[in-house]
């Protein structure tokens, strides 16, 4: 699939292109003094794996193309951020939150919580500030790209930046 744009993000620059909407995660960016750039690409609903298809339409390694996830550790919203190619471990992201036991959130509460769509939701300009966990491996990525807020969207950053700008606990989550 072919990329739809790139934009430049920080320092207040805007967004020109098929997606010009900002979006709550690219202003929270902003806001924070994070430098990213703004890819978007054809988001396909139907997809077995929405983070997988984002990887093959950015033509980039789904290590590199994080996925965000909402779940509930001891019944509490937590937000887990993971490479696309990789399984969660429920009972790693718990006790990296010091929890003892995680469960995905379902997708209706997801989207009441984040302020996103499924399949759009970024860890950045949710409407409540999470316990968040980012994997550990990721950090070793020169640059990532995690959702930025909306379907077909995501943003390419630091990943320390964004375990930063998150305050995130850096864990071994997946496998």
């Amino acid at each position: 699939m072919a990329q739809a744009g790139v934009w430049f993000g920080a320092g207040g620059r805007d967004y020109t292109g098929a997606m010009s909407r900002t979006t709550p995660a690219t202003l929270a960016l902003t806001k924070a003094g994070i430098e990213f750039t703004v890819h978007a690409y054809d988001y396909d609903p139907d997809a077995a794996s929405i983070g997988l298809a984002a990887a093959e339409a950015l033509g980039e390694s789904p290590s590199r193309v994080l996925k965000t996830l909402m779940t509930l550790v001891d019944g509490k919203p937590a937000v887990v951020i993971a490479p696309s190619d990789r399984e969660v471990s429920m009972k790693k992201l718990a006790a990296a939150l010091g929890g003892k036991a995680a469960a995905m959130m379902k997708p209706a509460d997801a989207e009441r919580i984040s302020g996103y769509k499924v399949g759009g939701v970024s860890p950045f300009g949710q409407r409540k500030t999470l316990p968040t966990v980012i994997e550990a491996d990721a950090l070793a990525e020169d640059r990532v790209y995690i959702n930025g807020g909306q379907r077909g969207l995501q943003v390419r950053l630091d990943p320390k930046a964004a375990r930063d700008v998150l305050k995130a606990v850096a864990a071994g989550v997946s496998s």
